[in-house]
Parts: C-alpha cells; sequence; structure tokens
C-alpha cells in the first residue's frame, strides 16, 4: 500500500501576494523588458497555475504580455538545476491551458499560434559561482544536442530599484532576522521595518503589513507540520527495523540500539515484548 501523504491546500507566499497585483506585475514585467515602455496593467493576462491540492508551496507565477508567455519560478534557499524540470512541466502546462483556453485544435493541420516563452529562477539564497542562465542541456546532458532544450534565467541581484530586486532584498532581510530571532512575529515584523525604513517594497508592505505578518507566520505553522511529520516517518522507520531485527534473533537488544540510534533500551525492550507476544 502506498504511503499516505499529508496534502495541504497551497496558500500564498509574500512571493505570490504581492505579484497578484496587477500594479506590481507590470513592475515585474518592466524590469524584465525596460525596452518596453507601452505594456499597460490591462495588457497583462496572470495564467499562474492555481494548484488545489500539493505536497508542497510553489512560489510559481506565470503571466503573458502580447506573443510572450513568462514563467518564474522561485527558490528561496537551495539552489538546484531541479528547477528547470519544474519550470519546463510548468510551462508544458500552462501552454495545455492556453490551447483548451483559445480553442486551438492540436490536431489539426493548421498551425497553431503559440506564444514565446520566457523562464526565470528567482534565487533568494547565497549566490555561489551559480550561472546567470542554466539550460537542460547542459544541467542535464552535459551539453550534448538533445531534441528539446530549456533555458532558465537566473535572477538573482539585489536592487532597491526594480521590483525583483527589492524582492530579493526583502528575502535576504528576512533570513537574517530570522537567524537572529528565530521562527517568531518578531523576526517577521523586524523585516517588515527595515525594509519600509530602506524604501524596499515599501507601498506594498505599508497597504498590507498585517496580511504579510499573517502569511509569513501561516508558513512558520507550515513548517512545523512538515518537520513534525518527517520526524514521525523517521520514528516509524526505526521502529519497524528493529521489529526486523528483534524477529531475526541474531543480535542483542544493545546491538540493535547501534544500528537504530533513535531508539532506547527501554523503547527496544518493549517492541521486543510486542514481537513475542505476537509470535
Amino acid at each position: 500500500m502506498a504511503e499516505n501523504k499529508p496534502k495541504r491546500k497551497i496558500r500564498d507566499s509574500v512571493f505570490t501576494n504581492l505579484f497578484q497585483d496587477k500594479k506590481y506585475l507590470l513592475q515585474l514585467y518592466q524590469a524584465l523588458h525596460p525596452e518596453d515602455k507601452d505594456t499597460t496593467e490591462e495588457e497583462i493576462a496572470d495564467v499562474t497555475i492555481r494548484h488545489v491540492l500539493t505536497e508542497g508551496d510553489f512560489n510559481d507565477l506565470g503571466f503573458s504580455v502580447g506573443n510572450r508567455l513568462m514563467v518564474l519560478v522561485e527558490s528561496q534557499s537551495t539552489f538546484t538545476y531541479n528547477i528547470i524540470i519544474r519550470a519546463l512541466m510548468y510551462l508544458v502546462q500552462t501552454y495545455h491551458e492556453y490551447f483548451k483556453r483559445t480553442n486551438q485544435n492540436l490536431y489539426g493541420s493548421r498551425r497553431v499560434a503559440v506564444p514565446k516563452p520566457e523562464m526565470y529562477m528567482v534565487f533568494t539564497g547565497e549566490r555561489k559561482n551559480i550561472p546567470d542562465i542554466i539550460s537542460l542541456r547542459e544541467a542535464f546532458f552535459g551539453g550534448e544536442k538533445i531534441a528539446l532544450d530549456v533555458e532558465v534565467k537566473v535572477l538573482y541581484q539585489e536592487n532597491e530599484k526594480d521590483i525583483i530586486g527589492q524582492y530579493i532584498i526583502f528575502c535576504k532581510v528576512y533570513s537574517e532576522q530570522r537567524k537572529i530571532h528565530g521562527n517568531t512575529e518578531l523576526a517577521v515584523t523586524e523585516t517588515i521595518r527595515i525594509c519600509k525604513d530602506r524604501n524596499v517594497l515599501r507601498e506594498y508592505l505599508i497597504s498590507k503589513e498585517q496580511e504579510v505578518v499573517d502569511i509569513m507566520m501561516t508558513l512558520f505553522d507550515d513548517e512545523q507540520i512538515l518537520r513534525a511529520y518527517a520526524k514521525d516517518i523517521a520514528d516509524e522507520t526505526e521502529r519497524k527495523t528493529a521489529e526486523r531485527m528483534i524477529k531475526l534473533g541474531k543480535m542483542s537488544l544493545d546491538e540493535i540500539s547501534v544500528c537504530v540510534p533513535a531508539l532506547s533500551l527501554d523503547e527496544l525492550r518493549e517492541i521486543e515484548a510486542e514481537v513475542m507476544q505476537l509470535s
């Protein structure tokens, strides 16, 4: 039987909450395409895929402007090339929904209209020798020519002059405050205070301060739930391992305790008693 995993309804992060506002979404587009001075809020369509049930929080964003389809995937702390696969899967699903929405027939002879894809990774962790562009071909196939390649531009620069750079600054300030104050409301409120003083996301944080606090405190709670779940799984695995070793009868409880250090000798004795009772 497959192991059940806890399913949680996806909640907003600051990333998704910020860019749900067309005003800030336009600023994001202008940061990516400063040459386009004419596009308005009304010309931007949010095509973010809204997951109903998920095994994790996905800070993903999709929007279209004219013939451009733009996908942004956030990685908050750890850099991983797997983000390329995630961006590709996100793009394919977005295309699938686009063709349905525009009533285009993929099985007909007429060539369908396909918006030009642009993919970005917003990286808010510490940058160490991370390239500006990562690709499927280079990261997974050693540069070998393959049937499909995907390129993802990495956005990592702190910059108080554009919305992406400000968001990255916000995340790094938050990381610093979390190290000082832990997973507390004080870490969140200090992050907001510092960023407002530095004019980083100031307008957004003033207008939605309590909402941002609620979002980040909820994410703290979610992290604790997942940590507790992971510990339960680890403890259950240790217990099953101990049961199997006791049933084999080839090792003493002292020897088994070395193999499963998460269980005390008293716990192993209890497990042994249960095993003997069922035998």
